[in-house]
């Protein structure tokens, strides 16, 4: 169970010594950097301090914990997400734009997926984020506990399609290939399946742009879930 007084958003921050120049702001925006280069190994606070030529305790003033850094950065990669509003775009439109900003936020930022689901997101971004996508499932005729689940059966298709990919991509970088040499390697593996039903699958998915079939894939699966919508709004 989530242990929400602990959250860096519920909990009163101390006031830095007024000889502190570093920021909260700084902290977060270097930290990000190295999460997105070297992944959640390589984040630490004294490896922070080291980047940002300061000591670990300056750090500790604003970022208590690792977890705190970690609930900061998750808020920070939200508010990069585009929701628009459902004047502007209608519903429907409005939640594929919304899909694909997430989708494109989770590649930039791979960590993502591994920690989302670990904490509450309690964050001024989180909480616009849920507004906004609240609104255009409203827009739809979506209310109550409905619009929480239309707005969270989205989010979920999103984090799931899209950590599938993250982690394929990050497999390859692991093993210091290219994308399409791993999955030449998978290909090639795929022939000595049994099945020629799922022989026959395997080659679909790994021949051709394997960028475009990550796109497809999920450009498919998105229009499934809106027609979902579209159907119960209709009924």
């Amino acid at each position: 169970m989530f242990c929400v007084k602990e959250s860096i958003w519920t909990r009163q921050q101390k006031a830095a010594p007024a000889r502190e120049t570093l920021t909260r702001e700084q902290i977060v925006r270097t930290a990000l950097e190295a999460l997105d280069a070297e992944g959640l190994a390589g984040l630490s606070i004294r490896k922070l301090a080291a980047k940002l030529g300061s000591g670990a305790t300056s750090l500790y003033w604003h970022v208590p914990t690792k977890d705190d850094l970690i609930d900061l950065l998750i808020d920070e990669v939200w508010g990069e997400i585009d929701i628009p509003a459902p004047e502007l775009a209608g519903w429907r439109s409005g939640l594929l734009l919304f899909a694909h900003s997430m989708r494109s936020v989770i590649l930039r930022h791979p960590w993502l997926p591994e920690v989302m689901y670990t904490r509450p997101s309690q964050g001024p971004n989180a909480m616009t984020m849920g507004t906004r996508g609240l609104a255009l499932i409203d827009a739809a005729g979506i209310t109550g506990r409905n619009a929480d689940f239309a707005l969270g059966t989205v989010m979920s298709f999103v984090l799931g399609n899209t950590g599938a990919e993250v982690a394929t991509r990050e497999l390859a970088r692991r093993g210091g290939q290219s994308l399409d040499e791993l999955v030449s390697e998978v290909r090639d593996r795929t022939e000595t399946i049994a099945d020629p039903i799922m022989r026959e699958s395997a080659r679909r998915r790994t021949t051709g742009d394997i960028d475009g079939m990550f796109y497809d894939s999920f450009s498919y699966g998105l229009e499934i879930v809106l027609e979902g919508i579209a159907a119960r709004v209709k009924a």
